[in-house]
């Protein structure tokens, strides 16, 4: 499965090719579904053949039960998303998608018991350190992977003040920090 949260050139600008390259199938808003089509990722690649989801949105594929939520982020193809992703395991999983902080993550904390968040930690163009420790707090996560920091200069360089914060913020929340290319086991 990809999932795309949003059509910028660091989320879905390798996604023709990946999907090409291994056949995976595509999970996106209508309107970057189409777009994907377009530019010739096949039918049976995306979801619904191009159709996509929305926001809101609830799927089943191959095991895992896909919803769709909403961000706060800029993109010219729909609107930009999150997922929250449930593992035939049962590991319940969210993944914000670049995003500021908004109140409905009370209600996704609420709806789905988050056993890890993504959440970006980076400042300038999504949530910040202290508002990501927030975060986890209105998700009640049990863990946090922090992303989207230390890629470009004018972002947060580590996540060593958002570990600091979160243990402030919300001590239940488990840090799980890893260096690029790093694979962990949920």
């Amino acid at each position: 499965l990809l999932l795309l949260t949003h059509d910028h050139f660091d989320h879905a600008g390798d996604a023709v090719a990946l999907a090409k390259r291994t056949g995976a199938l595509v999970v996106a808003i209508f309107e970057l579904a189409g777009d994907l089509k377009a530019k010739g990722v096949p039918e049976s690649q995306l979801l619904h053949g191009g159709g996509g989801m929305n926001v809101g949105g609830t799927v089943s594929v191959r095991g895992f039960e896909i919803t769709m939520t909403e961000a706060r982020h800029s993109c010219a193809l729909g609107a930009p998303v999150g997922y929250v992703l449930k593992t035939p395991s049962g590991l319940t999983v969210y993944h914000s998608g670049d995003t500021g902080i908004f109140a409905g993550m009370t209600l996704i904390g609420e709806l789905y018991p988050i056993d890890v968040a993504m959440l970006p930690i980076g400042s300038v163009f999504t949530m910040d350190y202290r508002q990501a420790a927030k975060a986890c707090a209105l998700l009640r996560a049990k863990a946090v992977i922090p992303m989207h920091y230390g890629t470009f200069p004018i972002l947060e360089p580590n996540a060593d003040r958002f570990v600091a914060e979160l243990a402030k913020v919300s001590p239940g929340t488990r840090p799980i920090v890893l260096a690029p290319g790093e694979e962990t086991t949920l």
